[in-house]
């Protein structure tokens, strides 16, 4: 308990430093122990990454097997581990603390929670989302651990580039009790600054293609920068282009990063 209690203060303390925390999304034991070898300073899980090591889409992997995975993360490396909860695998409040509670006995560092029921495919109404943080803050403050809650805003990602319902949502999770705000798919600058703007507590921003560097990230004061899935999915993209490689050409240019991933692997998994 006192490991994971360090763990989280720490995971806290990362995200007001000068630069932006780079928070990497790791998709199983070998990737988080390859992350952390890289030099990484913490880790969370990926939805999608885990859901396709498993052969699903996102959204396709169940409370259990999820927090199997957060587990078995947590297991293969030293560095604070933030669980992608999903909406808390559960449409209302005592159902997401519960799953939030679970979660604190594996010696996570934090957790997120999102505003999005894939069930329904829709949004939760502002009023039951902030309701839905409240109860996820209470389980990850009272743990075993004080696990940092990172409270998300789907707008962006679902295609309802809203700014001030986004903001809106944002603040009410803040005085919901979450310690970061995250609203993916938000990183226009100008949207950005007026997020940044709006609320006191850390906010962290999406890498993906288009949006601002993290040098500029930083200079806007975002706190923290996570990959979600494209790390997995990079990974995966790298095994496709090996494959068509093979059945088309029938050569084997494939062996250079295989050789680079090799090297990796004995060095990180020692």
């Amino acid at each position: 308990m006192h490991d994971q209690a360090a763990k989280a203060a720490r995971f806290l303390a990362l995200h007001q430093g000068e630069r932006p925390l780079l928070l990497a999304n790791a998709w199983d034991a070998g990737s988080a122990k390859l992350l952390a070898w890289l030099g990484f300073e913490a880790l969370a899980t990926t939805s999608s990454g885990s859901a396709a090591s498993l052969g699903r889409p996102d959204y396709g992997v169940s409370r259990d097997e999820a927090l199997a995975h957060c587990a078995a993360l947590v297991v293969a490396t030293e560095l604070p581990v933030s669980a992608d909860l999903e909406n808390g695998f559960a449409e209302d409040p005592a159902g997401v603390a519960e799953t939030v509670r679970l979660a604190g006995e594996l010696g996570l560092a934090g957790c997120s929670i999102e505003d999005w029921s894939s069930a329904h495919r829709c949004l939760y109404g502002a009023h039951t989302a902030a309701e839905r943080v409240a109860a996820a803050a209470e389980a990850a403050h009272s743990g075993p651990a004080r696990m940092v809650l990172t409270a998300r805003a789907e707008n962006y990602l679902r295609g309802n580039r809203d700014l001030d319902d986004t903001i809106a949502r944002l603040q009410a999770f803040q005085e919901a009790g979450a310690d970061v705000l995250y609203a993916p798919a938000l990183d226009s600058p100008e949207h950005v600054r007026r997020l940044l703007a709006a609320v006191e507590l850390p906010v962290n921003v999406l890498a993906r293609p288009g949006a601002p560097s993290v040098a500029e990230l930083s200079d806007m004061g975002v706190r923290r920068v996570s990959v979600g899935g494209s790390f997995a999915l990079a990974a995966y993209g790298a095994v496709v282009r090996a494959g068509r490689e093979l059945l088309d050409d029938g050569t084997y240019g494939f062996h250079e990063l295989s050789a680079v991933g090799a090297e990796a692997a004995r060095a990180a998994f020692g």
